[in-house]
């Protein structure tokens, strides 16, 4: 059982607050959409709460089975898919599969085949990610996370460049890996969240 405790969390840049005040707690189980529209500060928000960017103001505390984790752990206990966050494109889908799984765990009973099918992704096994679509990418990234034995998972635009099919199997990701899982989603776009069961608008935190 994972939780997130946001205590009065605020970011600025120079002189302008991003948001400020946010109060609020994340646990396993469930699903969340951070919305606001465009620059209102969802990505930023999800570093934070990812730990790749501090807070200006609060804290931020991750409890597992109510023992308050280091800071310095969470990394092991969350996946992240981003558009700002990019694959190694010099490495084949297989060499980039084995690297991520040296620093994480396969959910149970998975393994890099199961992957690969899964991503719909076999004739390009021994491809060079930086010849893939930008569709193909973003399925890889997303199978990495959902499939990765992690606690929390963070999406930010998690359908960008997918097509209606990919979509629908972003869907089916979501309904098969996270019942037992804290999902974060930030999204302005209603298709990638409209499962969650709670929202939080960062545009109410200015």
């Amino acid at each position: 059982m994972m939780k997130i405790n946001l205590d009065h969390i605020g970011r600025r840049f120079n002189q302008e607050w991003i948001f400020k005040d946010v109060n609020y707690v994340f646990e396993s189980g469930k699903s969340y959409a951070i919305l606001g529209s465009n620059g209102a500060g969802k990505s930023t928000i999800l570093q934070v709460i990812s730990g790749s960017l501090s807070s200006t103001t609060g804290s931020i505390s991750y409890f597992k089975n109510d023992i308050l984790l280091d800071a310095d752990s969470v990394f092991k206990y969350l996946s992240l898919v981003a558009p700002y966050l990019d694959l190694i494109e010099e490495f084949t889908l297989m060499e980039l599969i084995d690297f991520h799984f040296s620093f994480k765990n396969y959910k149970k009973g998975l393994n890099r085949d199961y992957l690969i099918e899964l991503m719909g992704l076999k004739r390009s096994e021994s491809k060079a990610i930086k010849n893939f679509s930008s569709g193909m990418k973003q399925r890889v990234k997303l199978a990495l996370a959902f499939c990765s034995d992690t606690e929390m998972i963070l999406l930010d635009e998690p359908a960008s460049n997918l097509d209606k099919q990919g979509i629908e199997w972003y869907l089916t990701l979501v309904e098969k890996y996270c019942s037992d899982r804290i999902l974060i989603i930030c999204s302005n776009q209603l298709q990638e969240y409209s499962f969650c069961t709670n929202q939080l608008n960062i545009s109410d935190y200015k």
